[in-house]
């Protein structure tokens, strides 16, 4: 399939689980099967986001790579605005970066959880901006970091789209009122969805900008077998399930209260059939997602997810909708 053909608001989630030395292969593939983008999720202690996003764009000519939540709270907003314009005027045009709150349980190992996270995410948000922007940068105090007159030596000629990783009502109002894209986590089923969209409008209706696309990331699994995808993902869907239970997330969803794997899985997971996977990702986008981002399971048969996908499911969300 060729990439240019291809209109499926479909991307490849890689990271985490995905091996370093599996990120070049797999990228080349995604891009060559016609999938709209790829992202590179960092989570702490995993796979380091810049080596990850240098070996992919390397590896590829063409398709878009987005980094998904990154937290400025383990790497300093100057810093990573000077690693981002280095990819971007590497890679003209192809580079995109969203930053969010993090995993508080991972920042709050590391002593890095901010006392108050949103405003130091929106202020580190900015600078990461004006920086990226050819812009200095200095702010002396309040939450998050501090700056003296920084400007980047070697800015891109055209910066980068800054998206932002929000989950709650304050962080999907703040993201609509600011960021080029909003990026929604994992477990996004379709009635959270639709709510999240409501809230990041809310947020640009405020500021007098138009609604910025919407990214929902997903948990997949697809085989003729359905049992067999939803039991690939479901360990997954359990574990995001425990460590979301306190947010919109769940309490959004249209089963707050599921328990059981299967509830769990049919609610915040897209597993099953060619046919099931399509209509649940088609729900996504019609309840607002601009476009989805798959983390394929199971993870050590990515190959053969990739080339299902691409072959009965991409061709379908194409098409117009029925």
């Amino acid at each position: 399939m060729n990439f240019e053909q291809q209109t499926s608001p479909v991307g490849v989630v890689f990271g985490s689980l995905t091996p370093p030395e599996q990120l070049s292969a797999g990228s080349r593939l995604a891009e060559s099967l016609g999938f709209r983008e790829l992202w590179f999720s960092e989570d702490c202690f995993f796979t380091g986001a810049m080596s990850g996003m240098t070996q992919m764009l390397a590896s590829t000519s063409r398709i878009p790579v987005g980094l998904g939540l990154a937290s400025t709270q383990t790497r300093h907003p100057a810093l990573l605005a000077m690693e981002l314009a280095g990819l971007a005027r590497m890679h003209p045009g192809r580079v995109r970066a969203t930053l969010g709150l993090g995993n508080a349980h991972w920042l709050r190992q590391m002593g890095s959880f901010p006392d108050r996270p949103l405003s130091a995410l929106v202020n580190d948000f900015e600078a990461v901006e004006s920086l990226l922007a050819g812009k200095s940068v200095t702010r002396a105090g309040g939450p998050g970091h501090t700056y003296d007159d920084i400007t980047l030596s070697f800015p891109p000629a055209v910066a980068p789209p800054l998206l932002m990783g929000a989950v709650n009502e304050r962080a999907l109002r703040a993201a609509g009122a600011r960021a080029d894209g909003v990026l929604l986590s994992v477990l996004a089923g379709p009635a959270y969805v639709e709510w999240a969209r409501e809230q990041v409008a809310a947020g640009a209706a405020d500021a007098g900008r138009a609604v910025p696309p919407i990214t929902a990331f997903v948990l997949a699994a697809v085989d003729d077998e359905p049992d067999r995808a939803r039991d690939a993902v479901a360990d997954a869907v359990e574990f995001f399930a425990r460590a979301e239970a306190h947010t919109a997330l769940v309490s959004r969803s249209a089963a707050p209260d599921a328990t059981t794997r299967a509830d769990l899985v049919r609610e915040f997971a897209a597993a099953g059939t060619p046919d099931e996977v399509t209509a649940k990702l088609r729900s996504l986008l019609d309840n607002g997602a601009d476009a989805v981002g798959l983390w394929l399971f199971p993870s050590d048969e990515l190959e053969a997810q990739l080339r299902l996908v691409a072959s009965r499911v991409l061709p379908e969300l194409g098409r117009p909708s029925s």
